[in-house]
């Protein structure tokens, strides 16, 4: 195509240095003074014809023509066609304009050129030049053997650069053709929307290069969030410090809304070059799953104590009885199934939703053996909550352990007071310790997500209760706080016609 392309272009080009050479030949005849007076006498001796082949031979030219007015030929190459007119309209050139381009007379087809013939200002005949096209053809196989040169070595150079950037191109892709590279990229896409796992992958600089559908939905990333920052499309917070490195990466636990995450975060390299990171994120359980399995952790604890208790009541009692002491084993037994009636029969009387009274008498168990006094204020009258059962196993049951956490490392007496109550329309949770309280400075941290004064290396993931509590709170439109008075008091406020709102 580039060949053909010059070849045609250097054609152009001829034609138009055979059409302005032969505008130049015919306006140096028509110049010519004897011509000039020759062809106003009707040349009666002949000079034009003679002139004008000297002319055509001395430039090459396939024929001069020279006419009068009326445009009757008084010269050719062929004298059979002097005194005829000519095959052309020459109005235009007889008018006193030059003309030049490409026509087909009595010779064949040619470049010409014509110029009219001036005497004192009038115009009194005309001169047209012409070369053959044969003529300009045979130029132009003159000048091929410089184009096929230039020709093989623009395709030497064409062949040395496609080959070279072949061989970049095979060392990038692997020596992969590109169907295949075609048929990894089905697969990946197909991989990577077919795992549970949501996964997503950065470069160095913290941009989001690939996202799946289950990575978008745990984290509610908008749909252009490829190409972005991950400070562009999430909030400061655990989950974005994770994503930039700044936490453990080895199944570290998050909240990403109301989802718990599980999520692992690993290099990327290629040639031995860290390029970036992928993170897989896992959804270990929704909000309400998790609630759930605060509720049984509760139940657990609560059977494991009591259990634990009943044991020592029981070894007392059977030492009791071996020795001999009868009156005393008797004793013991009413009193302890006294104390257990009364406090069954006292918050089943007053607290009218059995979750709530069930969940009231686990905790009372558990810091019963830990040497705590749980105290249920007077003012817990409630009928069955319009909060969901897992909801207020989340709300209550993370508030009275982190309490019992507190009264524990008290000095002194150690105790816990709750107040489950219908106030004003809302809900009110308020839980008082005889801890330490809340450390001055972290008031408004203990809230966070992975923040906790707690210290030790135990089975589970601190500064996720108090989180979870929040979160519950202000999914339901309401709030929770924390003040100093004794030992730390928190209170939750729901107000109930939002839980009532389908």
């Amino acid at each position: 195509m580039g060949a053909a392309a010059a070849v045609w272009q250097a054609r152009q080009e001829l034609d138009r240095q055979y059409e302005q050479r032969s505008l130049a030949i015919a306006q140096s005849v028509a110049s010519d003074v004897a011509i000039q007076a020759a062809l106003l006498s009707g040349d009666p001796s002949g000079l034009i014809q003679p002139a004008a082949e000297r002319v055509r031979q001395s430039t090459g030219a396939t024929y001069v023509v020279v006419t009068d007015r009326q445009g009757i030929r008084f010269s050719h190459p062929n004298p059979a066609m002097i005194g005829k007119p000519v095959d052309e309209d020459p109005s235009s050139v007889l008018a006193g304009n030059t003309w030049v381009g490409i026509q087909t007379g009595t010779l064949g087809i040619s470049a010409r050129g014509k110029a009219p013939i001036f005497r004192d200002g009038s115009v009194i005949g005309m001169v047209s030049v012409g070369f053959l096209e044969t003529a300009v053809f045979n130029q132009l196989l003159a000048d091929v053997p410089g184009f096929v040169l230039t020709l093989l070595l623009a395709l030497g150079l064409g062949v040395g650069g496609s080959l070279l950037l072949a061989s970049r191109l095979k060392r990038q892709t692997f020596g992969l053709e590109p169907y295949e590279i075609a048929g990894l990229l089905e697969e990946r896409e197909a991989s990577l929307q077919g795992i549970h796992e949501g996964a997503i992958a950065t470069d160095g600089d913290g941009t989001i290069t690939l996202a799946n559908d289950e990575a978008r939905r745990l984290l509610a990333l908008p749909p252009d969030c490829i190409g972005r920052r991950l400070s562009q499309v999430l909030p400061p917070g655990r989950l974005l410090r994770f994503l930039s490195g700044g936490l453990r990466d080895q199944d570290e636990v998050l909240l990403a809304g109301d989802r718990v995450l599980v999520a692992s975060r690993r290099a990327i390299r290629v040639r031995g070059r860290e390029i970036g990171h992928v993170a897989t994120l896992r959804d270990s359980t929704e909000l309400t799953g998790l609630a759930r399995g605060l509720g049984v952790e509760s139940l657990t604890d609560a059977l494991r104590a009591q259990a634990h208790e009943f044991a020592n009541r029981l070894h007392t009692i059977a030492g009791l009885v071996q020795m001999g002491r009868g009156d005393e084993a008797v004793k013991l037994i009413a009193q302890t199934s006294g104390v257990h009636q009364e406090l069954t029969e006292a918050l089943l009387e007053r607290v009218g939703d059995p979750v709530l009274g069930a969940l009231l008498l686990a905790k009372a168990a558990v810091a019963s053996e830990r040497g705590i006094d749980l105290r249920v204020s007077d003012d817990t009258v409630m009928t069955r909550s319009a909060l969901d059962s897992e909801d207020l196993i989340t709300l209550l049951g993370n508030l009275v352990d982190n309490a019992l956490d507190a009264a524990a490392s008290s000095a002194g007496e150690r105790w816990v007071s709750v107040s489950v109550t219908d106030r004003d329309g809302d809900i009110v949770i308020k839980v008082h310790d005889s801890g330490p309280g809340v450390p001055v400075g972290v008031d408004g941290q203990i809230f966070q997500e992975g923040f906790s004064t707690k210290s030790g290396h135990g089975r589970k993931s601190r500064g996720f209760g108090l989180a979870l509590v929040r979160q519950v709170a202000r999914r339901h439109g309401g709030d929770v706080d924390v003040v100093n008075d004794g030992g730390a008091v928190f209170t939750v406020r729901i107000p109930v016609q939002v839980i009532a709102t389908p």
